[in-house]
């Protein structure tokens, strides 16, 4: 089967939507399919080895950008696109994305899932354009679903399925300001009738989005998502010195504030007294005010000098940074749609305390990795923590049975799996 997967790149840092797409197109092609990634916006940032031959990024950001202001900005001549859109000028460009305002965020947003009625489609079909002079294409798969504005076009002049991945898109649809939040999701709406099939990560988003887009359950299929676990070894962690760990892009959304406030918590305590927090992930120069918010509450309640802070980690460093870890969390203050971050530290045999709200609980019970606390509770994620941390035979336990489940169901071959048995079934 042909499948080309559209895939946004966030230019300088890494995210769980490109790690989990980079790891499907890889089993896909082992498979025998000749599946094809293809960057947009920005080029794409990975683990290990790019999934297919490496490919130009396509709807180069800037100009998407440029386009939305001034339209006839499509028709400047090629040379003006490539050297706008040439990788490190895209890679300098992905610095400023935190600065970009709302009100631009949101036009950027709908413009895009207007598609043919919007003003970036200038841009857009040139995309299409390209994709007509590749052989047959039996699917085009969109990674995310605010690349739908696409669908109806690809689904008319390429002859092809068009089959969606969702990956939490509704919390990010749901910040925009009004009228845009409207807008964008009654373009979602329309734009879902064009789609084959809808890929969620877990049977919490796969309910969820069936509702917020309008579709009935057939178009709804359900893949966790997986990774490549050989490179994640079993952590070490010293028994004298336990380490929270945190690895996930450092904002509040993600629940960093309520780990660091529970953290302070454990260490007034005096419980665990050796006990350190070691915090990683993705940092962008928009994040800086944020995270030196945090070193000063911590500097505040005297416990900074037990903690440490890793932005923009390579693979391999991140590799190393799970190895040091006693337990692991990320205490996102919203509905996750699934998590990879999770998937990582039990792969790794790190037991996880995680909230009771979105893709979590499903998650846990699956994997039996670790245990369950009060959302957005500091003190209830400090008790959980706690106990944990004190009880040497129920964190092995965790340990042992997460690590084997998940080598064995979470796996990037068994994604693939379960992904190719949707892409039959879209294509019958």
């Amino acid at each position: 089967m042909r499948i080309v997967h559209l895939t946004p790149g966030t230019g300088s840092f890494h995210c769980g939507s490109c790690l989990r797409d980079n790891a499907l197109i890889r089993a896909l092609r082992v498979r025998g399919h000749d599946a094809l990634m293809v960057p947009l916006y920005l080029p794409l940032v990975t683990d290990g080895m790019a999934a297919s031959p490496e490919q130009g990024v396509q709807a180069g950001g800037i100009s998407l950008f440029i386009t939305q202001k001034m339209p006839w900005f499509a028709h400047m001549p090629a040379f003006v696109h490539r050297f706008l859109n040439k990788p490190e000028r895209l890679r300098y460009a992905a610095k400023f994305m935190g600065m970009t305002s709302a009100k631009s965020l949101g036009e950027m947003t709908v413009g895009s899932l207007l598609g043919e009625k919007g003003r970036q489609w200038g841009e857009w079909k040139k995309l299409v354009a390209w994709l007509k002079t590749e052989p047959h294409i039996d699917v085009i798969s969109l990674s995310n679903s605010l690349l739908m504005g696409l669908a109806k076009t690809l689904k008319a002049e390429l002859n092809a399925k068009v089959v969606v991945s969702l990956q939490g898109e509704d919390s990010f649809l749901d910040t925009l300001p009004d009228p845009y939040r409207t807008q964008a999701w009654d373009a979602m709406r329309e734009n879902a009738q064009y789609v084959t099939k809808f890929v969620a990560p877990s049977r919490y988003y796969a309910d969820l989005m069936q509702q917020r887009l309008g579709v009935g359950p057939e178009k709804m299929s359900v893949v966790f998502n997986g990774l490549e676990v050989t490179p994640f070894p079993a952590a070490e962690p010293d028994p004298n010195f336990p380490i929270i760990g945190f690895f996930a892009r450092m904002i509040h959304g993600k629940g960093l504030t309520l780990l660091v406030d529970a953290f302070i918590d454990l260490v007034k305590r005096g419980k665990l007294p050796r006990v350190k927090l070691k915090i990683g992930g993705a940092a962008t120069s928009s994040d800086e005010k944020y995270i030196e918010e945090l070193k000063k509450k911590l500097k505040n309640a005297g416990c900074l000098q037990r903690v440490s802070f890793h932005p923009n980690l390579t693979f391999d460093e991140k590799v190393r940074f799970f190895r040091d870890l006693t337990v692991f969390s990320v205490p996102a203050t919203y509905g996750e749609a699934f998590g990879l971050y999770v998937i990582e530290a039990v792969a790794s045999g790190i037991p996880v305390v995680q909230p009771d709200h979105g893709a979590f609980p499903e998650l846990l019970a699956a994997t039996r990795g670790g245990m369950i606390c009060k959302p957005d509770d500091a003190v209830s994620l400090a008790d959980a923590l706690e106990t944990l941390l004190l009880d040497d035979q129920q964190r092995e336990q965790y340990s042992l049975q997460g690590m084997a489940t998940v080598r064995e169901e979470f796996t990037a071959t068994r994604m693939a799996e379960k992904f190719e048995e949707v892409l039959l079934e879209a294509v019958k």
